[in-house]
């Protein structure tokens, strides 16, 4: 009986190690297309062009608006971005959202204490987005001062780390 309680709690070590294998085999694109929350970032991602970009080595960190997050725009506003038309200037909020580097949230918090409660992040745009703790919680706040909480850190990727967050942040 000890040995059969043995060989089991082995299986299940081996099954638990193969299934960490597989989820740090996908890379930040793959991560975010096996989420449901997050069809319209893949979708965007595709319509610019991005996912040879973002399948490369990296490493990236991506703060990963949901499907909640685009709904906060205007209407038409998504719509509007995905047509071929508008595809470097989808590229560039999609880019906005991406900082060179895998900051894993301890990183991300260890910045922000070293920078005395923010930290500003130059996005692989150009741009740059401030870090920050409001009420518990690391808000990223945008060059128009459009903020967004961050509600799910450290999904693993091959090449790099994402962050959920709740609202799309805007270049400027």
């Amino acid at each position: 009986m000890k040995s059969i309680k043995i060989a089991a709690l082995f299986f299940a070590a081996v099954l638990l190690s193969i299934n960490v294998m597989a989820q740090t085999e996908k890379d930040v694109v793959d991560v975010a297309a096996g989420s449901e929350a997050h069809t319209t970032l893949v979708a965007a991602v595709k319509a610019a062009d991005l996912v040879g970009t973002l399948k490369s080595k990296g490493p990236f960190t991506v703060f990963a608006p949901t499907n909640d997050a685009f709904a906060k725009l205007p209407a038409g506003t998504v719509d509007n971005l995905l047509k071929p038309e508008n595809k470097a200037a989808l590229a560039g909020i999609l880019t906005y959202h991406v900082v060179a580097g895998n900051l894993d949230a301890k990183a991300v918090l260890g910045a922000i204490n070293k920078g005395k409660g923010k930290v500003v992040l130059t996005t692989v745009a150009g741009g740059k987005l401030t870090a920050a703790i409001e009420d518990g919680k690391v808000v990223l706040t945008d060059e128009n001062g459009g903020k967004a909480t961050v509600t799910a850190t450290d999904l693993k990727a091959t090449n790099g780390v994402i962050h959920v967050i709740d609202s799309v942040l805007l270049p400027k």
